[in-house]
């Protein structure tokens, strides 16, 4: 099929690779030409396992392209995609505005029936905003508007685009529905469930599915914060409690509270969508306190150890919100930096892959490595906010030998405290006894 996709961030260029490696034919419209120059030279503008690869094979295959033109894009298109960032807003709603901006500058080009799929995270109501909007700009207009969320996973989006668990489709046009059947059918064909319903239920849904996983990391948070009171130990917790099949094994680890880009707006724009209705969304408003309190208790830690930060350097480990990405929005690294400066403490940071993201907000006022043994030099001790798979395998010989004082403070839990105990740190975690 001829697929438009306007926007090329996280979802849109993910989305757009996998559909052309399933053998679609897909424009993404991007407003910036160095974008859209980068991507034609096979270079992905976001980092994700595997995305590199795809984008040089579909572009070779010449499966994918990239543009500005968006009314050349549209015309030659029969499905357009809206892949727009919903940003939150300062009173904790989405921001529709990129989503119906470019609904106004699609309408006009509507000069033949298109279905426009709504991939971007939205309030119910939003396909009917949708639908209004390109109605005032072109009242002859021929097309329908589908809700398609997305679930991606960062650090997993390929696999989770080419072997989604389930594909949410809302609509309420026969024809539609007839030509997303058509445009998911290699899916289907490997057993994806398609699983139609209404606009709005579509649009609940993701926010349903993102709610909940990040209330399901703020309950463990909960326990965990017990298990240091009562001398419990979270991790024999969650394996007594993952195997139960009515919980899952998944979102269970404890830690200094969710980040990125989708959990912490996503539960806010609920909550809000919820007042609007006049309705309290008790359990959402919960969920944000605990994960902005779970990084106080953690920060509380390091200060009741040390008393006065001020002087110190603390080696930080980890600057994206998870690991597989370089996307640090809402990382927990930002709050952790941004207080120990606070608090006239140095700050030495690695990361493997989100450095140059983290110099845009930080410049010149902590200090890059590149190497992740070289920031422990002469610090204090290291913080550890993102559990990549390097981290959990570090070389704790060569840790001792380059701090001042051999001290670690882990927001993620990676390692055991039978090997910290071991090699002799003092090792503060989450949810466990501290190992002195």
């Amino acid at each position: 099929m001829k697929i438009t996709i306007i926007g090329t961030g996280y979802v849109g260029l993910v989305t757009g690779i996998c559909l052309a490696e399933v053998e679609h034919n897909v424009i993404c419209v991007d407003i910036k030409e160095n974008i859209v120059n980068k991507l034609n030279a096979g270079i992905p503008t976001i980092f994700e396992e595997g995305l590199e690869t795809l984008l040089k094979s579909s572009l070779n295959k010449q499966r994918i392209t990239f543009t500005t033109n968006l009314k050349e894009a549209i015309q030659s298109s029969d499905v357009i995609y809206l892949a727009l960032p919903t940003p939150e807003n300062e009173d904790g709603s989405a921001d529709l505005n990129y989503v119906l901006n470019a609904v106004q500058s699609i309408a006009p080009e509507l000069t033949s029936y298109k279905v426009i799929i709504n991939k971007s995270t939205v309030p119910v109501g939003t396909a009917k905003k949708v639908k209004m909007t390109i109605l005032e700009h072109n009242p002859n207009a021929l097309f329908d508007v589908v809700s398609n969320p997305e679930f991606l996973k960062e650090g997993y989006a390929v696999n989770d685009t080419l072997n989604p668990e389930r594909i949410v489709i809302g609509t309420s046009s026969e024809k539609a529905k007839a030509i997303m059947q058509r445009l998911y059918q290699s899916f289907e064909k490997k057993g994806v469930k398609l699983i139609f319903m209404d606009e709005a239920s579509a649009e609940l849904t993701k926010y349903a599915a993102n709610t909940f996983l990040a209330t399901k990391i703020t309950f463990m948070n909960e326990m965990a914060n017990i298990c240091e009171l009562v001398g419990a130990d979270i991790e024999a917790v969650k394996a007594g409690i993952g195997d139960d099949s009515r919980i899952g094994n998944k979102f269970l680890n404890a830690g200094i509270g969710y980040g990125g880009s989708c959990f912490p707006k996503d539960v806010k724009s609920l909550i809000k969508s919820s007042e609007q209705i006049q309705y309290n969304f008790q359990i959402g408003h919960a969920v944000t306190t605990v994960n902005d309190l779970q990084r106080i208790k953690f920060f509380n830690k390091i200060v009741n150890f040390f008393k006065n930060l001020k002087g110190l350097t603390f080696a930080v480990w980890g600057l994206s919100f998870k690991p597989g990405t370089d996307d640090i929005r809402k990382a927990p690294a930002i709050d952790g930096v941004n207080f120990f400066l606070k608090e006239g403490a140095h700050v030495h940071v690695f990361d493997p892959v989100a450095l140059s993201n983290f110099k845009k907000i930080f410049d010149d006022k902590i200090t890059y490595f590149e190497n992740q043994y070289e920031a422990l030099q002469n610090a204090d001790a290291l913080i550890i906010f993102t559990e990549w798979e390097d981290f959990k395998n570090a070389d704790l010989q060569i840790i001792k030998s380059k701090l001042k004082q051999t001290v670690i403070f882990d927001g993620r839990n990676i390692f055991t405290l039978e090997t910290m105990r071991n090699a002799g740190f003092h090792y503060e975690s989450v949810g466990r006894d501290i190992i002195n």
